[in-house]
């Protein structure tokens, strides 16, 4: 596929999604989420995989991560350092209050779809001779994402014990 195709199905990818943001929250999320008394480890679970599976900002990334990836060994590694990543920003940002700005994080977030796409087309190479650790880079940036579902989070009202 040559570059224009390219650039024009991108550009046709942003114009459709509109106004959808990466960490809405359904209403029936919502509703759980603020209704919910105690621990209940398993239906968090559940809603935290279903927003890693359903996020567009986390599928674009991900794609990115293993579009030149063919063995699933590989695949499974840069997704568990991305899903690591993630993991830990939200716990820590829902359970110790850190609050970053969502707009700067969401901005963060397209910058990471940006740098994956130009990892990927060898611009680190062509323009600054060397290579970015790329697992490292996944595991950054899936610490970034993880402070964009933490600070929708934060939105809510949980009753304290």
């Amino acid at each position: 596929m040559n570059s224009k195709k390219i650039i024009f199905l991108a550009i046709l990818l942003f114009m459709c999604i509109g106004n959808v943001f990466a960490h809405g929250v359904d209403e029936n999320t919502q509703t759980f989420l603020t209704g919910n008394d105690g621990v209940a480890f398993g239906p968090f679970l559940y809603i935290g995989a279903k927003h890693m599976l359903t996020g567009y900002d986390h599928l674009l990334f991900l794609v990115g991560v293993i579009f030149f990836l063919y063995r699933p060994k590989e695949v499974l590694l840069y997704v568990s350092f991305f899903t690591i990543g993630h993991s830990t920003t939200l716990l820590l940002g829902v359970m110790s209050g850190i609050s970053i700005n969502s707009f700067l994080i969401d901005a963060i977030i397209a910058l990471s779809i940006i740098y994956k796409g130009f990892d990927n087309l060898g611009g680190f190479k062509r323009f600054f001779g060397k290579q970015p650790n790329t697992k490292a880079a996944v595991l950054i940036f899936g610490l970034i994402h993880g402070f964009g579902l933490a600070s929708k989070l934060q939105d809510f009202k949980f009753e304290k014990e």
